[in-house]
């Protein structure tokens, strides 16, 4: 939107600054009409080109926007409301901009009218002002407020009108906000300087003088020099003063509703009233000069009236005549003194000091000074003897206490006090040094200029004594100094103008606190603030140089607090002494003793505004605040109502363009699936792509980790638009859209910083506009009224705060994307220049107003989009395929998040090994990482926790690859390989990572550097690895690329989903190293603490061990599970081997035979055994007959248990098998419990025929009720052997069971399966059992094994006895129908 179209911006009311206003928009082209009652401002407009409107409602008739004049809030129900008001001609979505001041909650209560009776009026608070700084000096400037989608329309028409934009997005008001902070600096800073020229002019110094030094020092303001020559020449009269104090009335009144204190605004105020009451009735004429010399009593204009002189004139005359000096001592080497001291030796001087503290004489004396051990000490055979120490107390202590210098001080000597210290102590001190008789002389000499001047010899220099003392000591205030000026008046008045500097810089420090503080309780971004008031009249030096150390809440001790507790302790004094009334400096240096008797005296003396934030209850620093995520989200508007995916679709089936995805790493495929990757660009690779006539397909660019420089990433872009081009014409003029996906956490290069644009668009010719969108939902990125944000848990934390910003090669500061590609340009693409989709648009206009917006941005424009949801994504979408189905062109920057939506992706279960039949793999999984992220490390801490048994981990490390000889590094990766090799072999998860200390080199190349060649180590290592993994998982964006590309090999690649949100899965391409073999990217800032050990749980080769879940299949798929009793390793063994080969679940059952004689040893073997099995597996305890066993077996680790009550009476075994079921449930373990009781022999238990009972369907009944999960039946089956007349089953007593037990989801178990035939074995399984106890027929294999006297050797026995067991456990696996069902 702007002037290319001719948009009609519309204007009621015409003042100077709306004149110019106009004025500038008509210049950009575009048409402007006004309504205005004053003829010559009229006439003035038309003769530019403006057309006259008779009436507001007129001014809105075909306006895009429409900028009113409010000076009162009485005018507001005429020029908007009335009859012929804007509202009755204002058309639906144009921008109504407020050019006012009047009190922000009006100008509220005016946008909630508007908008409530006029629907998609967007309302805008626009401020207009001059600005005041030598950049912006006259220039104007526009500080706008409203909500983030009325900011982003009315951004062309305010970027048109001005020379600098200030945008606060929130709560309209924000410019009258801005306006009361600058108006409450100003009358501070107008009566303190008054306050300073009044008592400079009192103690001596004219008042000319003083102006010309402070304004060229640290007291300097805006006010202060741009009024005080006013003040001097009698240009300004009372009536100045009648104006600022209603403003500042306006001010108080409003922090007084906060509440909010403003001392320092409040005593301003009531200097100026006092000031009017000096006026005679409403004569205003009278100057202004002449009213303060009545409120303060000095003849300011009597004093500016005398004879003037140039200080640097007269320090020329010193220097030039100066005595020569050779040696000086030098007492009070602290952080100042030791500077100055440092650099006379540096000038040639022999310099001996002393100071309290030792070290510092220790350090003294290694930069070649001569340390003394007292003031007496450094006096000795002195010419010069300068004094630099903290205050008055200490300045008489060196010189006449214990050891002090003058007593052994060398007659005519010259002192030089460069202490602040106020002019009645120096003049004092003169007169006691005089009467010591040894002609000694004195220079005052108080410095300004902090310590890294100090150092150089560049500090100020505001000296003052008697001509002789002066010529002494000019060789050495010279060589201290760059600005050098000699203060007429004798010793003191050297002091007296350090004395008003301080008194201007204190309180504009103070001032500074208070204006800031003040600002963040009226809810004004702070950073923005201090941007603003530095080009406006509230401005000072210290202002711009302290402001940051509060937004930073950075209280390094540059200048102490305390010291403006001693320095306006001093102004305060002085001003006593000379009947002169400070009120504002008392102030202040009230403030500063708040400060210091809070505790704060010694940090930075910016930590005054650690007051008004204790009292106030706000918080200056300028950090975007952590927000809940769910109070945020639930704020927003509703969705879009309509899904657009089916739409998209629909496009992207007529003429929609191919979405050429331009990765730097594998990680941007997160969202995608069924989609092809290249990793090499060439013609003939691009053009099979686009023969395909994909909707998308990816480039691996691999950019993060080889196009360290910009100029290699252009190059390299420049390099694959050139192969897509060509591509392109070779595949009949395929039509495309380019992606450069990047990071969502912002880190990287911004293209048009970067050189990437100006690459891809010299090839593909100018785009319409930059897309800028790193919304990631599945990463938990929200971008948010154009601030990004992280989420952390229920949080969300702003990009530029995350630990991501702090990134050694692509960190960056700003949250705000605006500002983001404000500094990622360096200043380039300012931030006010930068457009933005709102959630407002997309929830309320959908894709049709996306499409709307996009094709009325100005060609070349940087474009953000916000979003908070996939369903924001997709509106966006829609929009910007419909923009270019009308010829608009685009390169974008997004995350994944935008490439599943442009593409229309419909997600699909996250994808598991069974999806690549990779389950049946013997081998263990290799899992790579190398990104040095916290969060990553966090996740493999939690992995390594998770998965202590089966996990191994290999540390490489970063010193010995990256930072020592070739050898070492050769040596450091052969190890890796080698253990890697062997680990794999032997089944284990084998982890290799890089240490996890990150070592970074002095710049951000040199850091890369580190982190290529870790990447290549960590590419050395997998590419020397020889043994095939299950899957390969790589961690990190520059590992995963490197070790797809450069370890494997792998050219293409297949997208097969994810393994987790955000973590794709890739099938590689034949060519590779590994083809077929699951290759997990997982992102190094994904996913919480957990997300790594769970996916490396879901892809382990059992997810679980449950003999329940095992069962429940077994139903589900009409089969049955064996549970094959064990007795040892070999047994143990036999199962598993059997279960593997035949990919068939099984259970590992303990008799408590068994368990007498292996115990705990036993319960670990097997437990550990399914643990590590490559199918699921379980281990279960059988026949549990009293509470005592089971008790203990629940706490052993057993999956399932038998509760054996078989042999009590009914009620007994319903009690006792629901009391145990209770404890099992407790712990999430299945039980299984037997009703009726089979004869037969196990394990020596052995229950005889006469006690064996069938099971009751009746009984069944009640006995489901305790709870179980498995009921063991007793169907005419028994332990052991069956007779020879074969088992005689009761199946129809059976199949009533099955009824009963399937609606009461009790699956069926059937001991005795042994000697079983097929057939029979069948029909129990169609009669609903699904677990079979084996234990006789397995026994006797093992046993005529072992007796068969074919094997002497034990480990022959061994393998001889598990083979045989493994045969018959694989023959009932098979029989049971649960082979290949794992």
């Amino acid at each position: 939107m702007g002037g290319d179209g001719g948009a009609v911006v519309g204007f009621v009311g015409l003042d100077l600054f709306s004149f110019e206003l106009a004025s500038s928009l008509l210049r950009s082209g575009f048409k402007v009409q006004a309504f205005e009652i004053s003829t010559e401002m009229v006439e003035k407009f038309t003769e530019l080109g403006g057309c006259k409107c008779d009436s507001p409602a007129d001014v809105g008739k075909g306006a895009a926007a429409v900028v009113v004049l409010l000076s009162h809030p009485d005018q507001i129900q005429d020029v908007i409301f009335g009859d012929e008001g804007v509202i009755k001609g204002i058309q639906k979505g144009a921008v109504l901009l407020l050019s006012s001041t009047i009190p922000p909650l009006h100008l509220q209560k005016l946008e909630k009218q508007i908008t409530e009776g006029k629907e998609q009026i967007f309302v805008v608070d626009a401020y207009v002002l001059k600005g005041m700084s030598e950049l912006l000096d006259g220039k104007l400037m526009i500080i706008a407020s409203g909500r983030s989608d009325s900011i982003t329309r009315a951004q062309p028409y305010l970027t048109a009108m001005c020379q600098k934009l200030y945008t606060f997005v929130g709560e309209i008001g924000a410019g009258s906000k801005v306006k009361m902070v600058n108006e409450l600096l100003e009358g501070i800073h107008l009566v303190a300087a008054v306050e300073a020229i009044s008592l400079g002019s009192q103690a001596g110094v004219h008042p000319w003088i003083l102006y010309d030094i402070i304004s060229n020092a640290a007291g300097n303001s805006w006010i202060y020099k741009n009024h005080i020559p006013l003040l001097l020449k009698s240009d300004i009269d009372g009536h100045f003063l009648d104006v600022l104090s209603q403003n500042l009335g306006i001010v108080e009144d409003k922090a007084k509703s906060l509440p909010f204190p403003v001392p320092l605004l409040a005593v301003a105020r009531q200097q100026l009233i006092l000031g009017i009451s000096q006026m005679h009735g409403d004569d205003t004429s009278i100057s202004l000069a002449k009213i303060w010399e009545k409120v303060l009593g000095v003849g300011i204009l009597e004093a500016a009236n005398k004879e003037l002189y140039k200080p640097e004139d007269l320090a020329k005359e010193i220097t030039t005549q100066a005595k020569h000096v050779k040696r000086i001592g030098f007492i009070g080497l602290g952080a100042m003194g030791f500077g100055m001291a440092a650099h006379l030796l540096k000038s040639n001087f022999s310099v001996r000091g002393y100071d309290v503290y030792k070290p510092t004489l220790v350090r003294f004396e290694s930069v070649g000074g001569l340390a003394a051990n007292s003031p007496a000490d450094v006096t000795k055979d002195v010419d010069v003897l300068v004094i630099m120490v903290t205050n008055e107390v200490q300045a008489e202590d060196v010189l006449y206490g214990h050891l002090g210098a003058v007593e052994v001080i060398p007659s005519g000597t010259t002192v030089v006090l460069a202490s602040t210290v106020s002019p009645a102590f120096v003049s004092q001190l003169e007169r006691r040094l005089e009467n010591e008789g040894k002609d000694l002389k004195l220079v005052d000499a108080p410095v300004s200029g902090g310590v890294k001047r100090a150092a150089m010899g560049e500090l100020t220099i505001m000296a003052s004594g008697t001509e002789d003392a002066l010529k002494s000591a000019g060789m050495v205030l010279s060589a201290l100094s760059e600005k050098l000026y000699v203060i007429r008046g004798g010793c003191g008045a050297g002091s007296g103008v350090k004395m008003v500097n301080q008194l201007l810089a204190g309180v504009h420090i103070a001032s500074a606190a208070e204006a800031m503080a003040f600002g963040a309780r009226l809810g004004l971004n702070t950073r923005k603030l201090f941007n603003v008031i530095s080009n406006c009249g509230g401005t000072s030096w210290m202002f711009e140089n302290r402001v940051p150390h509060m937004l930073d809440n950075d209280y390094t001790p540059y200048s102490a607090l305390d010291i403006f507790v001693k320095d306006l302790g001093i102004v305060t004094r002085d001003g006593s002494s000379r009947k002169v009334p400070l009120h504002i400096s008392t102030v202040a240096h009230q403030l500063f003793l708040a400060g210091s008797a809070a505790g704060w005296g010694r940090i930075d003396d910016a930590g005054v505004v650690k007051v008004y934030e204790t009292l106030g209850g706000v918080k200056v620093e300028g950090r975007l605040p952590v927000l809940k995520k769910q109070d945020v989200l639930k704020s927003l508007p509703s969705e879009w109502p309509f899904d657009p995916t089916e739409d998209i679709h629909r496009l992207n089936m007529g003429k929609s363009k191919t979405l050429v995805v331009l990765d730097d790493d594998p990680t941007g495929t997160q969202t995608v699936h069924d989609v092809e990757v290249l990793t090499e660009w060439s013609v003939e690779s691009i053009s099979e792509q686009f023969r395909k006539k994909p909707a998308c397909f990816f480039i691996l660019t691999n950019s993060s980790s080889n196009c360290i420089f910009l100029k290699q990433a252009s190059a390299l872009i420049k390099d694959i638009c050139t192969n897509l081009c060509a591509a392109s014409k070779e595949s009949g003029n395929a039509d495309y859209t380019i992606v450069l996906r990047g990071d969502s956490t912002l880190r990287g290069h911004f293209p048009q910083a970067s050189l990437e644009a100006d690459a891809a668009v010299s090839i593909l010719g100018e785009m319409d506009a930059w897309i800028i969108c790193p919304f990631f939902l599945q990463g938990g990125r929200y971008t948010i009224d154009d601030v990004h944000y992280v989420a952390d848990s229920d949080r969300l934390v702003p990009a530029g705060e995350t630990e991501f910003a702090k990134d050694a090669s692509f960190g960056y500061k700003s949250s705000n994307l605006r500002e983001w590609v404000e500094e990622k340009t360096a200043g380039a693409v300012p931030a006010n220049s930068v457009e933005s989709i709102s959630i407002q648009l997309l929830r309320t206009g959908g894709p049709d107003a996306v499409c709307e917006f996009l094709c009325s941005l100005k060609k070349g424009s940087a474009c953000i989009v916000n979003a908070a949801s996939d369903r924001d994504m997709a509106v966006f979408a829609a929009g910007m395929i419909q923009a270019e189905q009308k010829g608009k062109s685009f390169l974008c920057r997004t995350a994944a998040s935008f490439v599943s939506a442009r593409i229309g992706i419909i997600p699909k279960d996250l994808v598991l090994p069974k999806d690549f039949a990779s389950d049946k793999e013997s081998c263990g999984a290799l899992i790579v990482v190398g990104s040095y992220v916290p969060k990553t490390t966090k996740q493999v801490e939690e992995l390594q926790s998770q998965h202590k048994q089966k996990l191994r981990s290999i540390e490489i490390s970063v010193e010995k690859v990256a930072l020592k000889s070739s050898e070492v590094r050769a040596a450091e990766i052969s190890r890796a390989v080698e253990m890697a090799d062997a680990f794999l072999r032997a089944g284990r998860e084998t982890l290799i990572m890089s240490s996890r200390e990150l070592i970074t080199g002095k710049t951000s190349s040199e850091s890369l550097d580190i982190n290529s060649k870790v990447s290549s180590a960590l590419v050395e290592v997998v590419s020397q690895i020889t043994t095939r993994p299950r899957y390969i998982l790589a961690k990190g964006g520059i590992t995963s690329s490197d070790t797809a590309t450069k370890a494997l090999k792998a050219r293409r690649a297949l997208v097969i989903g994810q393994a987790l949100a955000g973590v794709p899965v890739w099938k590689l391409g034949p060519e590779s190293r590994h083809p077929g073999v699951p290759y997990i990217v997982f992102p190094g800032n994904v996913g919480s603490s957990t997300a790594l050990a769970e996916v490396v749980k879901s892809w382990s080769v059992v997810a679980g061990r449950s003999t329940k879940e095992l069962l429940l299949n077994a139903e589900n798929g009409g089969y049955a599970i064996g549970a094959f009793n064990v007795y040892n390793l070999e047994g143990i063994e036999a199962v598993v081997e059997a279960a593997e080969e035949e990919n068939s679940p099984a259970i590992l059952q303990v008799h408590p035979g068994a368990f007498k004689q292996g115990g705990n040893p036993l319960v670990s073997c097997c437990i550990s055994a399914a643990e590590q099995a490559r199918v699921p597996m379980s281990v279960h305890f059988d026949h549990g007959t009293t509470k005592h066993e089971l008790l203990e077996a629940l706490e052993l680790g057993f999956d399932s248990v038998m509760v054996d009550g078989s042999h009590l009476s009914f009620t007994e075994n319903v009690s006792y098998t629901k009391t145990i079921t209770e404890l099992a449930r407790s712990k999430n373990i299945m039980v299984e419990a037997e009703l009726g009781r089979l004869s037969g022999t196990e394990d020596g238990l052995t229950v005889e025929d006469y006690e064996a009972k069938l099971t009751n369907v009746h009984q069944a009944q009640e006995f489901m009720e305790t709870g179980i999960d498995a009921l063991a039946v007793c169907i005419g089956n028994v332990h052991g052997k069956y007779p020879e007349s074969g088992p005689n089953l009761k199946l129809d007593l059976l199949k009533e069971l099955h009824n009963l037990s399937s609606k009461k989801g009790v699956v069926l178990v059937l001991h005795g399966a042994s000697g079983l035939p097929e057939k029979l074995i069948k029909e129990c399984i169609e009669n609903g059992v699904r677990k079979f106890n084996v234990n006789t027929e397995v026994r006797k294999a093992y046993m005529d094994a072992l007796t068969s006297g074919k094997k002497t050797d034990l480990v022959d026995l061994m393998s001889a006895t598990k083979t045989a067991m493994k045969a018959v456990i694989a023959d009932k696996i098979r029989l049971f129908g649960s082979a290949g069902k794992a």
